[in-house]
C-alpha cells in the first residue's frame, strides 16, 4: 500500500535522486502534502554532514540505497522512475545523461513522467556547468543588492531567497504544473527546467515594475520597502533586542506613533527631507523599553509592529502557538505542513528517512523487487556532485 496519508496529493509517486539544498526541501514539501516519497541515497551519504536523524528536509520520506554508478543501480532507477509520476534530481546538467538516467531513458520508460531538474544556473547558459552557492545566484539577479544598510554590504537572507524561495517553490510550482498536464486527455510527461536564478529574478517581478515606473531607486535603503523609510525597518530596544516596523498606511502609522508615544515629537513622514530626523526619533524611543515592554505596549493594535524573534523563541510565540505553526514530531520542534487544507490537510508523518532504512517496505509498495538484488560491496561515496545546488546546499 502507498504510504501517502491524506494530503492532497496522496496517491502521487516521486522519487527523489538524493542531493542537497533546494532538491531535498522541494521533496520534502511534496511530501507534506501526501506523495509518496522515495529517496534514492547514494552510499557514503550526500555529504552535508547532518546527523540525517536531524535532518527535517527528508521528513514524510521512505529511502532505498542505490549506487547509481553500477548497471544495477541504474535498473533500479528506471525501474523506480517507470512506475512514478514526478522524479526530481538536482545534478549539474549531463550528469543524470552520463549516468543513464537522464530525461530522454526515464520519459521512454514512462511517458507520462514529470522530470523535474533543480540546479542554481539553469541547463543552458555560460555558468550552467559552473559550481555555485545560494549566495552567488541571488547576487547576479539583483535580489542581494536590494538587502541591508545603504553605508554597509549587502546582508545575507541565509539561503532562503535563493536555494528555497527561488528554487525549491518553483520546482514544485512547476511539477504539480506539469503533473496536471500529464493527467490530462492527451498530456504527456515533460521536463522541469528549475533554475535558482530564474526563479529568483521571478521573484522581483513588482520591484522591476516599481523601478521603471520610477517609483523604486536602484539602490540599497533608499525605498519605501528595503529600510529605507523609517517606518518600515528594525529598531533595537533597552535589552538589545529589536522591534519590527511596517507601519505604511497612514492610518497604522498614526496608531504606531501614538503608541510609541512620539505623536507631539515625530517630524511629517510625507516630508522626505526630515525622514533622517524622523528615523532618530524613533530609534531613541524604542531604546527606553524592552522588547517585551514593548510587544506589550503594540499587543493588539493595528500598529503593525512586532518583536523579532530567534528561530528558538518563535515557536512559544502565542499566535504561532495558536494556529500550530510549529509541531513537535519525534522529538523535534519543526515548522508544519504548509499551506494548509480544509478537507485534505497535510501532516507530519514520518521522522527523517535514514539511508536505505525502506528497502524492503519500498520495493513492496512500489513492486520494484529488483531493489532487493545483491548490491556490490560499499565503495567511499563519490557520485557526481548534487547541484541546485550545483555544489549548492545555501
Amino acid at each position: 500500500m502507498t504510504e501517502s496519508g491524506n494530503g492532497p496529493l496522496s496517491g502521487v509517486r516521486v522519487v527523489e535522486l538524493a542531493g542537497i539544498g533546494p532538491g531535498p526541501f522541494a521533496a520534502m514539501l511534496l511530501a507534506d502534502l501526501g506523495a509518496d516519497v522515495v529517496r534514492v541515497d547514494r552510499p557514503g551519504g550526500p555529504g552535508l554532514g547532518v546527523d540525517p536523524a536531524y535532518d527535517v528536509t527528508n521528513r514524510n520520506k521512505r529511502s532505498v540505497l542505490v549506487d547509481l554508478k553500477s548497471p544495477e543501480g541504474v535498473a533500479q532507477v528506471l525501474e523506480l522512475a517507470e512506475r512514478a509520476d514526478v522524479l526530481i534530481e538536482g545534478y549539474r546538467p549531463g550528469v543524470a545523461e552520463r549516468l543513464g538516467v537522464g530525461p530522454e531513458e526515464c520519459l521512454v520508460r514512462n511517458p507520462r513522467l514529470v522530470y523535474g531538474r533543480m540546479t542554481g544556473w539553469g541547463q543552458q547558459g555560460p555558468l550552467a556547468d559552473t559550481a555555485g552557492h545560494d549566495i552567488g545566484y541571488i547576487a547576479i539577479t539583483g535580489a542581494l543588492g536590494m538587502i541591508g544598510p545603504p553605508d554597509g554590504p549587502p546582508a545575507i537572507p541565509a539561503n532562503l531567497l535563493g536555494d528555497y524561495a527561488g528554487g525549491s517553490l518553483y520546482l514544485v510550482i512547476g511539477v504539480l504544473a506539469a503533473l496536471q498536464h500529464a493527467r490530462t486527455e492527451g498530456g504527456t510527461g515533460q521536463v522541469v527546467d528549475a533554475a535558482i536564478v530564474d526563479g529568483t529574478a521571478h521573484l522581483t517581478a513588482m520591484i522591476h515594475g516599481m523601478l521603471a515606473a520610477g517609483g523604486w531607486q536602484d539602490r540599497r535603503s533608499a525605498n519605501l520597502l528595503d529600510g529605507g523609510a523609517p517606518f518600515y525597518g528594525t529598531y533595537e530596544t533597552a535589552d538589545g533586542g529589536h522591534m519590527a516596523v511596517g507601519a505604511l498606511e497612514t492610518r497604522f502609522y498614526g496608531a504606531f506613533i501614538r503608541l510609541l508615544g512620539i505623536e507631539q515629537e515625530a517630524p511629517s513622514r510625507d516630508d522626505l527631507t526630515a525622514w533622517s530626523e524622523l528615523r532618530t526619533t524613533i530609534a531613541a524611543r524604542f531604546k527606553t523599553r524592552t522588547r517585551e515592554e514593548w510587544t506589550a505596549v503594540f499587543a493588539g493594535s493595528d500598529a503593525c509592529v512586532a518583536p523579532v524573534l530567534s528561530l528558538r523563541e518563535a515557536p512559544q510565540h502565542p499566535h504561532l502557538a495558536a494556529r500550530g505553526t510549529f509541531v513537535e514530531h519525534g522529538g523535534l520542534t519543526q515548522p508544519a505542513p504548509a499551506p494548509r487544507f480544509s478537507r485534505t490537510p497535510g501532516a507530519v508523518r514520518r521522522p527523517p528517512a535514514q539511508p536505505g532504512a525502506d528497502l524492503v517496505e519500498v520495493a513492496r509498495d512500489w513492486q520494484v523487487p529488483g531493489l532487493l538484488a545483491p548490491r556490490v560491496a560499499d565503495d567511499p561515496p563519490a557520485g557526481p556532485v548534487r547541484a541546485g545546488q550545483q555544489d549548492t546546499a545555501g
